[in-house]
């Protein structure tokens, strides 16, 4: 098997109808008004974003952006309104500082350190508003999780890891990169370099340790049944970081199920 760039081009068009529809169909076997989105002003809840506006019409979603004081920086707010402003969407900006604050000031064992912990915090609020929303205004929370980080495990558990739909969830990053170019986002965002906001300098692919174009052939390579030897032959990296990265998906196998649940009784 050829991994290379090409491997991962996708019909576009099709994909844009696909997705479209599965909103579509999703929302309305709810018995829901429309959606939530989170908007940070990167590539994934813009796209998401996009598609839903245009399945739903922009007056049936409701798009939120939640900055942090001193982490998120203003330009990410500025693209999220303007991406909700080009599909016809109200995007309201919340500051979630005090809330943040306030639970890291009520834990007794909290220590700033500990970049992963406080940055699950985060996450885990941004959740919180979005339920919030959906609950207030009757609607289904759609999430902009993607392929590549799904697999990883680069999300956080019931975080951002939390939605009712993820649209985007079987396209890796590279292949939402090209969907938004289809779909005429701002070049700014579609090339912004990915990061969660959960601390200064925090970037996707710097704690991954590999850039998106390769980690999306490891995983494409794995997905059709090569093995690790193979994958790093192919792409001529070392086969230590390719164990690595499928160690990633196994490992965190968890974070992609339902919670277990012991058996007791005769019926499911």
């Amino acid at each position: 098997m050829m991994l290379n760039a090409r491997a991962l081009e996708i019909d576009s068009s099709l994909v844009e109808k696909k997705i479209m529809d599965f909103i579509s169909k999703q929302i309305s076997d709810s018995g829901l008004k429309g959606s939530v989105i989170a908007v940070s002003g990167g590539l994934d809840s813009a796209v998401t974003l996009a598609l839903s506006a245009k399945a739903l019409a922009g007056h049936r979603v409701s798009a939120i952006t939640m900055p942090e004081k001193d982490i998120t920086p203003k330009s990410d707010i500025t693209d999220a309104i303007e991406v909700a402003q080009m599909f016809g969407v109200t995007c309201d900006v919340i500051d979630i500082t005090p809330v943040i604050q306030s639970i890291y000031s009520a834990l007794p064992n909290y220590d700033q350190a500990d970049l992963v912990s406080a940055g699950n915090v985060k996450a885990r609020v941004r959740m919180i508003v979005n339920y919030y929303y959906a609950n207030r205004l009757g609607r289904m929370v759609v999430g902009s999780g993607n392929k590549s980080e799904l697999l990883t495990g680069y999300f956080t558990k019931y975080g951002d890891g939390a939605a009712d739909l993820f649209p985007l969830g079987d396209l890796y990053k590279t292949q939402v990169r090209q969907l938004a170019r289809h779909l005429g986002l701002p070049r700014r965002i579609v090339e912004k370099v990915p990061s969660a906001r959960l601390w200064p300098g925090q970037s996707t692919e710097g704690e991954l340790g590999i850039k998106y174009e390769l980690l999306d052939l490891v995983l494409y390579g794995w997905e059709h049944g090569m093995d690790a030897e193979s994958i790093a032959g192919e792409l001529k990296i070392e086969v230590a970081l390719v164990k690595e990265l499928l160690g990633r998906v196994v490992r965190n196998a968890h974070k992609r199920a339902f919670p277990l649940i012991l058996k007791l009784s005769s019926r499911d």
